[in-house]
């Protein structure tokens, strides 16, 4: 935001070309087909910062005058982060998403290298609509291909929340039309002067923008060829092509260079060619029209000519069929236009076949009277029938309908990078607890695979070298697996299985919190897992259990297996068929709780594809309260900074902990890694592995380029060092 206009209550943005430089010069292009040539980036890193900037100021404005129940509406590719970060402030707004261009299929779409985070954006609607129907399965495809969610034609299934994806070919105000078009005197003098000019020639009427997807110059060859096969046209046709300058900064650069001569030389050919001193087959007019000119020149037509290779909604074309009223010429329409879909009655054609779009040109200027009529009555009333208004309560009721009939479940909000890197650099004192499987390494099928990579060790490192940190790792893994893999970095804090025991930062000693209590359990919790061991098979192979003791080791089935902690025992079933294993794992926890779990204070937690049991007072949510507690909670001593991510049950306690704590609430950031629909204590939610490691790496001071636009909303910029 430039400056705020306090008497009119408005943000200004005065440097357009910045702020729309992303939109237009990436975004624009690519769904239109095109690709830029390839640069060192720097400048696209900051046009993406700049994108993601007006987005959030765009999400600012709306969050000051919002009110529960309102609807937000959203429109077009300016915009497309605005859906996610609404949600992120408001979990259950009620979003509508409409893209007025056209949507790129998936194998152009994935060229984009923000690919992921606009689709992730815009997912944040409950409903998206198109044009077109291609337009709206290109979307869903991209979104399975992109980031694996699964999709139909009904929608899209993301983060646990289904989002609707369909269809609204959008209109025209046609009362308005109709009023401007028809009743004024001004426009019936105009049509005079241009019959008068043009005595005893049929007029084919072009308006287009100055866009290279606009297909003017297809149009043009179309016209030479035609002009060529039909000899008997000549000197009784005329080409009115209009072409208004571009709204696009980087097209009208290249239309300086390209487009406009490509087009000023097609249209010096063919009058050279096929025009005399009194005659010029082609009149082109490189203006933009007034009101009156526009509609008489609609009007007057006898064939309405739109070439474009690619658009989303096409308002000449419904215009023209408003104006034709009287005439009820022919429109020829390329097939590539988002609005040919909803007009099945005009011509269709392919404006990259040049002969064919000739072709229809000759059928459409000697179509018989009677065809014209029907040919037009249809169109006509399709477009009376579904004007802009129509358009609009159609998206609202299959909105609310959408609404309705999934409901509006619990969402926890993407993690605020913004808000979690400014209160990250106020802090002094800050605290950071993380669980290891699932939300720094993804889960995998066999636990001692799930080895850290360099990034997630580096990124840990960098973190926990900084003296005003304190990292530790919370996890339900064993000793011996932590110091293998994590005991290296000195700096960090460690706690296995569940919190059963500690080793303090620049220590190699463990603390064991559970030496004094009654361990008799274990045998009987032994006899049942090994007793589901045997009945939950996989393929047949020889595999034991995941001890450092090789006295311990002992024969087990590839379906499942047993894995034997100091403290706790974990079953695991994750090489099981998938339906199998969790019914067993049902079976097994009812079998638990209605025998070891009466008779010990044991308690039994489900994971992810495992059982695990262990004593009640260990928990991760204990070692969360106890960490806290070291800084002390007295004035000044508390830590300032809380980040705490997890992605389990197990990691709810540790919510749960900090959520009792006396810590204030802007200070604290609880994050589960997965879907905003799950269940949780958290406040934010990020979705994968990847995502946990970005975000750390953005107070780390390397961010990503995902991160460019956090660090822009804090930093107001994005310093050179970032680009």
């Amino acid at each position: 935001m430039d400056e705020l206009d306090e008497k009119e209550d408005v943000a200004i943005l005065r440097d357009q070309h910045r702020w729309r430089r992303y939109a237009e010069h990436e975004l624009y292009t690519l769904f239109h087909y095109k690709q830029n040539e390839p640069t060192d980036g720097r400048a696209i890193r900051k046009a993406w910062a700049d994108y993601y900037c007006m987005n959030k100021a765009f999400a600012d404005r709306i969050l000051e005058i919002y009110k529960p129940g309102d609807i937000i509406m959203v429109h077009d590719y300016h915009l497309l982060l605005l859906p996610s970060l609404l949600r992120q402030k408001l979990p259950n707004v009620y979003i509508g998403f409409f893209l007025h261009v056209p949507f790129p299929s998936s194998e152009f779409y994935r060229c984009l290298s923000r690919r992921k985070e606009i689709l992730e954006g815009v997912l944040g609607a409950n409903m998206i609509g198109f044009q077109s129907f291609s337009f709206s399965r290109h979307f869903s495809s991209c979104c399975t291909r992109v980031l694996g969610f699964d999709s139909s034609s009904a929608g899209v299934d993301a983060y646990g929340a289904h989002v609707a994806v369909d269809v609204f070919p959008i209109g025209i105000n046609v009362d308005e039309t109709r009023r401007m078009a028809l009743g004024d005197p001004a426009i019936e003098e105009k049509i005079k002067g241009i019959r008068k000019l043009y005595a005893g020639k049929k007029i084919i009427v072009g308006r287009d923008r100055l866009d290279s997807v606009r297909g003017v110059a297809q149009k043009l060859q179309a016209f030479e060829i035609f002009l060529e096969r039909y000899p008997e046209w000549h000197d009784k046709v005329v080409l009115i092509q209009v072409t208004s300058p571009t709204s696009m900064e980087d097209e009208k650069e290249e239309s300086d260079n390209k487009t406009a001569n490509k087009i000023s030389d097609l249209v010096g050919r063919i009058n050279g060619t096929f025009g005399s001193l009194s005659f010029s087959p082609v009149q082109h007019y490189p203006q933009y029209l007034s009101r009156e000119e526009y509609f008489a020149l609609l009007r007057v037509a006898d064939v309405g000519l739109i070439t474009s290779v690619r658009d989303g909604m096409n308002t000449t074309s419904l215009e023209y069929v408003i104006c034709q009223k009287e005439n009820r010429g022919p429109l020829i329409i390329s097939e590539f236009s988002g609005t040919a879909g909803s007009l099945a009655n005009a011509m269709h054609i392919n404006p990259w076949d040049l002969g064919g779009v000739a072709d229809a040109i000759d059928e459409a200027l000697k179509m018989p009277t009677e065809e014209k009529t029907t040919m037009h009555q249809k169109l006509y009333n399709h477009v009376t029938s579904n004007p802009v208004q129509a358009w609009m309560n159609l998206y609202l009721k299959r909105l609310l309908k959408n609404l309705n009939k999934s409901g509006q479940s619990p969402a926890t909000p993407a993690l605020d990078r913004a808000k979690l890197l400014s209160q990250y650099r106020q802090a002094k004192k800050r605290l950071f607890m993380f669980d290891y499987d699932g939300t720094l390494t993804p889960i995998v099928k066999d636990p001692q695979s799930a080895i850290p990579s360099d990034r997630v060790l580096r990124t840990l490192k960098t973190l926990a070298a900084d003296p005003r940190n304190a990292v530790w790792i919370i996890s339900g893994r064993d000793q011996a697996f932590l110091d293998e893999w994590m005991g290296h970095i000195a700096e960090l804090g460690l706690s296995a299985e569940h919190g059963s025991f500690i080793r303090q930062p620049k220590s190699e000693e463990w603390e064991n919190l559970t030496e004094k209590e009654d361990m008799s359990w274990q045998a009987a919790v032994m006899e049942v897992f090994q007793h589901y061991t045997e009945r939950t098979q996989g393929k047949p192979q020889a595999s034991y259990f995941l001890s450092r003791n090789l006295a311990e080791r002992t024969l087990m089935s590839s379906g499942s297996f047993i894995e034997r902690k100091k403290i706790a025992l974990t079953w695991h079933y994750r090489r099981a068929d998938p339906e199998y294993g969790a019914f067993q794992a049902r079976e097994c926890q009812k079998h638990l709780e209605n025998t070891v779990a009466r008779k010990w204070s044991v308690e039994v937690m489900t994971g992810k594809a495992n059982l695990e049991v262990r004593p009640k007072f260990v928990n991760k949510g204990e070692i969360a309260r106890r960490l806290v507690l070291e800084y002390g909670d007295g004035p000044g001593e508390a830590p300032e900074f809380v980040f705490c991510l997890g992605d389990d049950s197990t990691d709810e306690d540790m919510f749960r902990s900090l959520r009792k704590s006396k810590l204030p609430v802007d200070h604290v950031f609880t994050c589960t890694v997965g879907p905003s629909s799950k269940q949780t204590l958290a406040s934010w939610h990020l979705l994968e592995p990847s995502d946990v490691i970005s975000a750390i790496s953005l107070l780390n001071g390397s961010a990503d380029a995902g991160n460019v636009g956090a660090v822009a909303i804090v930093e107001g910029a994005i310093p050179e060092s970032r680009l």
